[in-house]
């Protein structure tokens, strides 16, 4: 099934005097939360007890919030476009009437602009799957990831489908999105697929695309595709599609797949991710063997992403988390896999097997994709879990992390606990060596600390070869973790880290030797350094 949104409403943009006094009246129940970002516009979305018009006020310093954007309709349903934005650019905001403030107004409600497209910088990108039964093992998962490293700077999110059990009702949405996410909601575009579980539920403002906005219109990149149940958008340089495998056409000649060819032949960016419910491997608690659904998508859908380029094809459904190697053409049942079939078979690890290697930048067909399942983000309900494309296959909470800079992809699996228990890297425009891995021109260095020994301040240089995440650990002589001074996605090259002899509670360290740690790029290099007192 297709839908078709149209949104009329009347935009002003004005400066303004200061923030008026907050309205008693009205009752922010829902957000806000943002929609379609891009480089230059954003859709900020809220609920209200009582039905008003609309104002967003705006500004790159929270103690000038100097722009308006205006909506004329009166609603519950608040739906405003900031339009004129720059790109790359961190704003804040708040929301309410054209009488009144109701929410907003400090350092928790702000966004940033899409960097422009094509453009070289990192990308951090958080996924969950099967999340929608506002229990605890969700919110663990949740926390989980506020507490990883790099969470603070995240770009976007993608919710996998299934957002909302049992039938996504508005009531179920409500408890397992909007009260479970707030913070992320309200400062990092969502950007979401449909799951069997999010069903159209007759009656106004009651269904997934009632409670979404999602770029029909081509309005964040990529082709328009008319409806808001596959879509594309651009991200830096990365070209991300959204596929409906629950209720679209999935024939070769039907609307979806006949848009998604048209769609990646017009892409010139670097990376491409693409992202639906039903996946197209698995041996969880589905099984793509036997189910429709993951069979039209892995006969149909398959062939087009991987002809156009894709890197990197993500799923739920299944309650677990399934990753597997580097793989193109198996398009048949599980037993009909065959080595041609294996573009790389290894772990995708730099200190492991070696990282995956693409030898081109930018879209190239039948280069060779990782398909992971990440669907145990509040449940997991087990399964055989022997697909053989399978590297990695878990029965455990989690979510899924990208990173993603210049020509390099990480993608790290963390539990509800916030440990990190799968991993695997892919480098474009390099080609394999016979080892697998990555051509180095250099190995990466770590000086020994400036000054050292040293009281209360040193300063370490390092040289990384492959840009990608960097580690530098401070351990103590039983190797103890002291401090963590880097736990980052960085470019290639030199680089100086501090460290004021603080422990990570920020307490002092007692006089003696300790050991720097840097670990990058499946390599590690040691320092001693001395601190006196």
């Amino acid at each position: 099934m297709t839908s078709l949104r149209i949104v009329v409403a009347l935009v002003i943009v004005a400066s303004l005097p200061a923030t008026p006094a907050p309205s008693a009246a009205q009752t922010v129940t829902r957000g806000p939360y943002l929609q379609i970002g891009t480089e230059t516009s954003i859709v900020i979305r809220w609920r209200t007890d009582l039905a008003t018009d609309s104002r967003v006020r705006y500004g790159t310093a929270i103690s000038s919030l100097d722009e308006v954007a205006d909506s004329a309709t009166v609603t519950t349903e608040h739906v405003v476009t900031l339009t004129a934005l720059s790109s790359e650019t961190l704003y804040y905001y708040s929301i309410g009437t054209t009488t009144g403030t109701l929410e907003g107004d400090d350092a928790d409600h702000f966004f940033r602009t899409s960097p422009p497209a094509g453009s070289t910088r990192a990308v951090r990108v958080w996924i969950i799957g099967d999340s929608g039964l506002a229990n605890q093992a969700a919110a663990n998962v949740r926390n989980a990831y506020l507490g990883y490293p790099g969470s603070d700077s995240t770009d976007l999110w993608l919710m996998l489908g299934d957002n909302a059990y049992n039938t996504g009702t508005d009531t179920e949405y409500q408890a397992a999105v909007f009260n479970m996410y707030p913070s992320l909601l309200r400062t990092v575009p969502l950007w979401p697929t449909r799951g069997n579980h999010d069903t159209i539920i007759a009656g106004a403002d009651n269904d997934y695309y009632d409670i979404f906005s999602l770029p029909a219109s081509a309005e964040a990149g990529g082709l328009a595709s008319g409806t808001e149940a596959y879509y594309s958008f651009d991200y830096a340089n990365v070209h991300f599609v959204c596929l409906d495998s629950q209720e679209s056409d999935r024939t070769p000649s039907g609307p979806m797949l006949t848009w998604l060819a048209q769609d990646l032949a017009a892409t010139a960016q670097d990376w491409i991710i693409a992202y639906w419910h039903h996946p197209p491997y698995s041996k969880g608690s589905h099984n793509s063997d036997t189910e429709y659904q993951l069979i039209d998508m892995r006969q149909y859908a398959l062939p087009v992403l991987e002809a156009g380029g894709v890197d990197l094809v993500l799923s739920g459904h299944s309650h677990s988390y399934e990753r597997s190697f580097l793989l193109d053409r198996h398009y048949g049942l599980s037993s009909t896999l065959v080595d041609s079939m294996k573009v790389n078979i290894g772990n995708g690890r730099p200190s492991g097997d070696g990282a995956y290697l693409k030898p081109t930048r930018g879209p190239a067909a039948h280069e060779g994709a990782v398909y992971a399942v990440a669907g145990s983000s509040a449940q997991t309900s087990g399964g055989t879990l022997n697909h053989p494309v399978m590297i990695t296959s878990l029965n455990k909470l989690g979510s899924l992390v990208l990173d993603i800079d210049g020509d390099e992809l990480d993608a790290t699996f963390i539990d509800h606990t916030g440990a990190a228990l799968d991993s695997f890297t892919i480098l474009k425009g390099q080609t394999p060596t016979a080892t697998g891995r990555a051509p180095m021109a250099s190995l990466a260095r770590l000086s020994t600390g400036r000054p050292n020994p040293f009281g209360a301040h040193t300063e370490l240089d390092y040289f990384i070869p492959v840009a990608g995440r960097v580690e530098l650990t401070v351990y103590d002589v039983l190797g103890r973790r002291a401090r963590t001074l880097l736990d980052r996605h960085e470019r290639e090259g030199d680089h100086t880290a501090a460290w004021d002899t603080r422990d990570d509670r920020g307490r002092n360290v007692p006089q003696g030797v300790y050991f720097a740690v840097l670990r990058v790029a499946g390599e590690k290099r040691t320092q001693r350094l001395v601190v006196l007192r």
